[in-house]
């Protein structure tokens, strides 16, 4: 049986020009992004009110609407009128490359803007820099079933509450904030302990040993020790 590919967010694509959607779709859908297409405003405001996306990337010139409404309308507070996350990140890839251009986008809420042509490369990097700097200031987390609420200090898996204690918590939070990169040790027990040797490597283990059990009980497939580096949230 072939293992359970572990998703490292959802990312609506907003792009009319159909081999560019499907040229994006491919390299991301390759490096474990779940993909939502959207070849029109519309498709793109539909998707964002109701499959709960992590990133938006937003072309300007759509043919129904104008790219700079739709991040409008995505930016706006009021949950009433806006059921989507007004915290989704949001780079705008687009043709138009004047100053003007950019400086509009990002004071509408773009957290980046790439031109066209672009490296995907380039792209994947900055996707990546701003999940990473969402994800550590959002206060709901999630990964894979795991759902972190840093305003009620809660912990779900699954939709079932779990009991952590503080370290654990706070271990849990840093692996979170990049759930595929490895943690060295050192890194950790610089975080969460303050630690500044790997003498206290036991302490990191056992508090690893009981988060892993604490979150999969039956498997402990979350908590990921890469022997001989550190730890991760999910596995490959």
């Amino acid at each position: 049986m072939l293992p359970t590919r572990e998703e490292t967010a959802r990312i609506v694509i907003c792009e009319d020009d159909q081999p560019t959607l499907e040229l994006l779709s491919d390299h991301l859908s390759a490096d474990r992004f779940g993909v939502l297409a959207a070849p029109t405003a519309a498709d793109a405001l539909r998707l964002c009110h109701y499959d709960d996306p992590d990133l938006l990337l937003l072309d300007l010139g759509l043919p129904d609407a104008a790219g700079m409404d739709l991040l409008r309308e995505i930016r706006n507070p009021d949950r009433s009128a806006n059921p989507a996350d007004p915290g989704i990140g949001v780079i705008i890839v687009s043709g138009r490359g004047t100053e003007q251009d950019r400086v509009r986008g990002l004071n509408e809420g773009a957290d980046d803007y790439i031109q066209k042509p672009f490296s995907y490369g380039e792209l994947l990097a900055r996707i990546n820099s701003v999940l990473r700097r969402r994800r550590r200031s959002h206060p709901l987390l999630r990964v894979a079933e795991i759902e972190i609420n840093d305003v009620e200090h809660t912990v779900k898996v699954g939709g079932k509450h779990i009991r952590l204690s503080m370290k654990e918590y706070a271990l849990l939070k840093i692996l979170a904030s990049e759930p595929t990169r490895v943690y060295s040790k050192e890194e950790l027990l610089q975080e969460v302990w303050g630690y500044r040797s790997t003498g206290h490597t036991r302490t990191l283990e056992a508090h690893c040993s009981r988060l892993r059990r604490k979150l999969d009980p039956k498997r402990g497939r979350y908590v990921v020790n890469c022997w001989g580096v550190g730890y991760r949230l999910v596995g490959p």
